[in-house]
This record gives structure tokens, sequence and C-alpha cells, in this order.
């Protein structure tokens, strides 16, 4: 009865007459079949497979609905009619038929629901685009996105700095006016943005390995937790690429004194200590601990510990116990990458069989903690058989994106999930395009994909010239 009252709807809906309804999905790229969406994301474009002769899609919910015309199996959706249905069916779910000609005749797929989640995202994303090498680099870029439209806009491209690698950018609470990322190379500094105010440092200290890398804001925007990392990148047989570290420590970098303070539990030649995280509240430091084993002979043994110990902000001290969260012996993985949503709730991490940076391990997925009561939350509808890696908040703890190879094993794309009840992630959606071919050409990877609540304002040209003056101030080391 059902599907006899949809073909006779359908059939009504437009001079198009469609004669029978099939009991299958449609194929469709990207998958947006039962996805959860914010209600002010751009249109979900997709593509039908094989469909030259003719397609279309019905979008509907409640009694609102609009009619898209394929154009050789491209479904591209009025920004306009889009919005609108989100905008109506904010927490509930959006149908989809999909329509398609078959010799002389119109049939309709079994129609699949798109959930549009009541909380909405942060307006922007932020990303570099490189090529998926790292090894060497050309052209790479650091752009931001609008998550309501196709817009995409540079915050900085290295062809106008010399091209030399720019990298970790990082916001402080998804704020738009106060960030920081680091020119290596050529012009080499680490540039912070506050507003209208442009700083560039030298962070390399005769006490410390390395110039700052990961980084991590301090919620009150006074601090910012870094690694130190002795990297090397290796050409793998299997994973194309490995990256570890030789050795690494964890600092914390006073922004208004210009001083990296630290502690023995950071800071030790007997251990491999990298990836910091600031809680929300400012009080805890998050990092990954492993014992420092000779690499890459030792590589395969190499797995991290996620611990946590205690930060004062108004002494700029450390707690003296270190509590470890996911002990990697036990559990027989390494845990990377620790982020934790603005609410406290939950902390998102990367696993993998072993090692420190996983952007070529298959077997890398997300991993999900509830803060609250030291438990796992299952992550199974977000990950893939392929590479899961790195991954962001946004503002309101809804939505996590992340960096994933599922499409063709080669790229990174971003993917956004919902959070749900419990912490539970859904299916997550690759950031949607105007054009439904835009992935299949991009030879470009996206990397630290970072929500942000509004637009980077920041002249580019402002920026580029501070940083090619070359007057990096200088920062100390204070044990």
């Amino acid at each position: 009865v059902y599907i006899c009252m949809l073909a006779a709807l359908l059939s009504c809906s437009d001079s198009v007459k469609v004669s029978r309804t099939l009991d299958a999905m449609p194929a469709i790229f990207p998958d947006y079949n039962g996805v959860v969406i914010p209600p002010n994301m751009a249109p979900l474009n997709f593509a039908l497979d094989d469909q030259d002769a003719g397609s279309r899609a019905v979008f509907s919910f409640g009694g609102q609905q609009f009619e898209v015309k394929g154009e050789k199996g491209s479904i591209v959706i009025p920004p306009s009619k889009w919005k609108n249905l989100l905008e109506s069916a904010a927490g509930d779910s959006i149908q989809v038929t999909v329509q398609v000609k078959q010799g002389n005749e119109w049939v309709a797929y079994s129609p699949f629901t798109i959930r549009v989640a009541p909380e909405k995202v942060d307006s922007y994303l932020a990303y570099r685009l490189i090529d998926p090498g790292y090894e060497l680099w050309n052209k790479m870029g650091i752009y931001q996105r609008d998550l309501e439209s196709y817009t995409q806009i540079p915050i900085i491209e290295n062809k106008m700095s010399g091209n030399n690698c720019v990298n970790c950018h990082s916001f402080c609470m998804q704020d738009p006016d106060k960030m920081l990322f680091h020119v290596r190379a050529k012009y080499g500094c680490t540039v912070f943005v506050d507003g209208d105010r442009i700083e560039t440092l030298d962070t390399k200290t005769d006490r410390t390995i390395s110039a700052l890398v990961y980084p991590s804001w301090h919620p009150s925007g006074k601090f910012v937790a870094f690694s130190i990392n002795n990297t090397t990148q290796d050409t793998h047989p299997v994973h194309r690429t490995e990256v570890y570290d030789k050795a690494s420590d964890v600092v914390v970098y006073d922004v208004e004194k210009q001083e990296i303070v630290t502690t023995q539990a950071l800071f030790s030649k007997k251990r491999f200590e990298t990836f910091p995280t600031f809680s929300p509240d400012g009080k805890q430091l998050y990092f990954c601990s492993a014992p420092a084993l000779k690499v890459p002979g030792e590589l395969r043994d190499l797995r991290y510990s996620l611990c946590r110990v205690s930060f004062d902000p108004e002494s700029r001290t450390f707690g003296s116990v270190v509590d470890t969260i996911f002990q990697a012996e036990t559990e027989g993985q390494s845990i990377l990458f620790p982020r934790v949503s603005p609410d406290g709730k939950y902390l998102l991490c990367t696993t993998t069989s072993y090692g420190t940076f996983p952007i070529w391990h298959k077997d890398a997925d997300l991993c999900m903690f509830d803060l609250s009561t030291g438990a796992q939350v299952p992550t199974e509808e977000a990950n893939s058989p392929d590479t899961d890696s790195y991954h962001s908040w946004s503002s309101n703890s809804k939505w996590v994106v992340f960096s994933s190879r599922r499409l063709d094993g080669l790229y990174t794309r971003p993917f956004i999930a919902h959070v749900g009840e419990r912490g539970v992630l859904s299916k997550p959606f690759v950031l949607p395009q105007k054009s439904t071919e835009y992935y299949t050409f991009l030879t470009k990877s996206y990397n630290i994909p970072e929500f942000v609540k509004g637009k980077v304002k920041t002249d580019t040209y402002k920026l580029v010239s501070r940083i090619k003056e070359g007057k990096n101030q200088q920062i100390s080391f204070t044990k």
C-alpha cells in the first residue's frame, strides 16, 4: 500500500510519471544516506551512478517539497530551497526520493532520510590543503571554508612567502580572532594573531630539542601547551609514509611573558611526551607518553599511553601526580591526538596498533571516553576500514570533524559527525561541495580540520609582510 501511495504522490508532483518504486536504495556519491547534519549546512549535492538517461530527486519534509532535476546524474540542490527545508526540519528528518529513467519508464528508489539535528555547527572550518606525501611540498595553504555555502578563501598561501611550509594552525576556543600557526624553512617562525595584532616568534631555545610544534590553547588565551619534537619521516612498504619521533617533550608557553615552563613529568629523556591538550577549565593538561625506545628499530613496539597532570595557571606550576587514563601496555594500542569537548564531558582520541603519527595506518580509529565515568563510548558508526585520524570539536560540543581516507585510501577528506546521547557519534558525512566531482579530481589532502566560530578577518598581505620582515621575538625557557 505504501509503495502504491508513494508512486501516486510522485506521479502527481510533476509531468513525469513514475511507474513503480524499487525495493532498493540508490547508489549515490557522496553517501549521505542516514547521516545527521546541522541545520546550517550547505546543500548536500550528490551524484548517481550511471544515470545519463535522466534523473531527479525529491526532497520533502511535512508539507514542504521541492524537486531537483539531475544533470548527467548530478543532483545540485538550490541553496535557498535547501536552507528553508533545513530550518523547518531541524530536530526531525527530511526524506529524499531518487527517480531515474530506465528505458521508456521512470522508476523511484526507496526513499532515504537525512536527519537534521537541532544544534547548529560553527559557521567556518579551517584546514590545510597539501600534497599527500608530506615529505616534500610545493603549493600549500591554510584555508577557511564557510560551512553554510561553498566559499573557500585562504588565510595564508605559501606561494606568497617563498613556497615555505605553513602548518599547525590552532584557534583559542574556536575564536577566529585569536590563532597561531608555524612557518617552517624560509622565514621560519611561529605566528600569533590576536585581533589586529600580529606577532612572530623564534621558539627554539638552547634547552629544547626543536622549535615549538603541536599546540593546544589554554581557555584563558594566556598559555599554549606545545610539544617539541625531533621528528623523522620515512617511506614505508605498506603505509607509504611512517612518521615518528626520536625524542619529544611537552612545554607550556606563557603568551604574555614569552616564556616556556615545564615539569619533569613532561620533560624527560626516558620518555617521549607529545600531543598536549588542556581541559576546558584550564586546570588539567592531557598528553601522550611512551617509553623512549630506539627508533626505527623498535618502532613496532612504540605505544603511547594517555596521561593527565594538573596545571595551576596562577603560579604556572604542575601537579606532582600523573594519572594514566589509557594504559598502552594493557590495551595493546597507541593512543594519540587527545581533544576534550568544550563542555568537559568527553575526550576524543585516535588509536592505532603502534607509533606516533598514524596518518597512513589503516587501523587508525577514533576512540571516545566519557570523562565522568572513564568508560569508552562506542565509535563504530564513525570509524571506517581506512585511516580515521585528526579531529576537533565544535564550540557547542555537538559536532566533531575528523580527517579520513575512506573515500579512496589516498587522500584525507574532512568528515563531520553529530555527538548524540551519551557521546555516541552518528554516521559521518564528508564536507559537501558544489561539484559532485570535486573529491574525484582534487589531488590535495585536507590536514588539521578545525571548527571556527566565524570568519578569520586577518589581512593576508599584512600577515605575509609581517612574516617576511623576519623580526622574530626570541622566547626564553624557565624550568
